[in-house]
């Protein structure tokens, strides 16, 4: 029997431009792609509707259909990720695994068990950076710490990024070194992985260049729907490669690439400090006395708290599984600082429902709004909401798309004053952070 290769797709669902994929290509014959729908983050999802299985399941689909017209497959399975790749090396003589690195804290348990496994059956397990420009040690302080603010490690960066860092993998020069499969497989049904199709409409998948060289101006404008990318699904789940975009970034547009690099810190922040999932960055902001606040926390999540800007937010979140980059700052803040609720309550149900829900960024942008984090916003910074529309809505358009009721005496009065809630905030951080 002949030995196959497997090259296991995770966060990083396209064959162009595909880091891991190009190595076991160029490197190794009959590589064989694999997609593992993992029972393990499945069944953890509450909404057997939830969008991103959707968007996954019709992103695989499409890549086996792309790999049928090379004459070869993509092998679908359904499973606990070990259990799977015991069962295939019983149906075929495996030489090697590929895959790309993956730096959350379950996924490293993973694929550190997977290794072992690996070296227990005499199988190269391999895996190689393709998601971030930068990751792990690369960018260090020049005493060789990880960096924890935000602006010098953006400077390192931009010093260090030069066209080694950015520039693709020419993987179609070696696809003939795909197996080659006479008879194709039939693909899983949503169904049978207990999901059903969802009615959302995901954002394509384009890079306008005249967007980007007005993204400075227009980024901050929820109203503006043509004012960001959103990208952040198709960077999620790797259906675009993030060197093409830093590149594109580099050419028009320098706040865009900063954004791109608040994802690379967020990641090796995670990577160096894994306990951010479920704690803050910074221990004392875990004594601070946090409100349980069930029925408060409630009126946040439907978008009823009486202030528009943060209303509509979530109303949008829970319509479309996206919510303006701006306005996410505004409900966080209002959630943490004028609720006085755990900013973990908030970054969970972002997990829930935002389609491009990624653990560093959406955990290190929480605790950058509850000031918990290692690049954090001040206790005492607390966002206005109705200054903030006032600033970034001042028309009002995005509220009115989203809040209807805003101005009739069906929409709620505010549940918090903002001063009074402001000066109960102050209290309980200072009553902690000034020992």
């Amino acid at each position: 029997m002949s030995k196959i290769t497997l090259f296991w797709f995770r966060r990083d669902l396209r064959l162009d431009d595909n880091a891991g994929l190009y190595h076991a290509l160029k490197e190794q014959q009959d590589v064989l792609p694999l997609f593992i729908f993992d029972t393990e983050i499945l069944s953890k999802l509450d909404d057997t509707a939830d969008p991103r299985v959707t968007f996954i399941y019709d992103t695989v689909s499409d890549l086996k259909m792309q790999l049928q017209k090379k004459t070869s497959d993509l092998l679908v399975r359904h499973g606990s990720p070990l259990e799977v790749l015991r069962a295939l090396a019983a149906e075929h003589s495996i030489k090697a695994i590929y895959a790309n690195h993956d730096y959350e804290p379950a996924a490293r348990k993973r694929d550190e068990k997977v290794a072992a496994w690996a070296r227990e059956q005499k199988i190269e397990f391999k895996t190689f950076k393709d998601q971030t420009l930068f990751e792990k040690d690369e960018i260090l302080t020049d005493s060789g710490k990880p960096y924890t603010v935000y602006t010098p490690y953006k400077n390192k960066v931009l010093k260090t990024l030069d066209g080694f860092y950015l520039k693709s993998y020419p993987n179609e020069l070696y696809e003939s070194s795909f197996l080659k499969v006479r008879a194709a497989e039939s693909m899983v049904s949503l169904q049978e992985l207990g999901f059903v199709r969802t009615k959302i409409e995901f954002p394509p998948l384009e890079l306008s260049t005249k967007m980007l060289k007005a993204y400075a101006k227009e980024r901050d404008f929820p109203a503006n729907s043509k004012g960001t990318s959103h990208l952040g699904l198709h960077l999620r789940f790797g259906t675009v490669s993030v060197r093409e975009l830093a590149r594109e970034g580099q050419k028009h547009s320098d706040v865009w690439l900063s954004e791109l690099i608040w994802r690379d810190f967020f990641m090796q922040i995670l990577w160096h400090y894994p306990q951010v999932e479920t704690h803050s960055f910074r221990p004392e902001y875990d004594k601070i006395a946090w409100r349980r606040a069930p029925k408060d926390f409630q009126r946040w999540c439907d978008g009823q708290t009486g202030y528009p800007l943060v209303d509509a937010g979530m109303r949008e979140l829970n319509a479309t599984g996206y919510m303006h980059n701006r306005v996410r700052m505004v409900v966080a803040s209002f959630l943490c600082k004028h609720l006085l609720i755990h900013w973990r309550e908030g970054e969970r149900y972002f997990a829930k429902k935002l389609l491009d829900y990624d653990l560093a960024a959406n955990n290190g942008n929480w605790q950058w709004a509850a000031g918990s984090g290692c690049d954090a916003a001040p206790y005492f910074r607390i966002f206005n909401p109705s200054a903030q529309l006032d600033k970034f809505d001042p028309k009002g358009e995005y509220v009115k798309k989203w809040v209807p009721e805003w101005g009739t005496v069906r929409y709620p009065e505010p549940m918090v004053d903002h001063n009074e809630a402001r000066g109960r905030c102050l209290q309980a951080f200072t009553q902690v952070l000034k020992k």
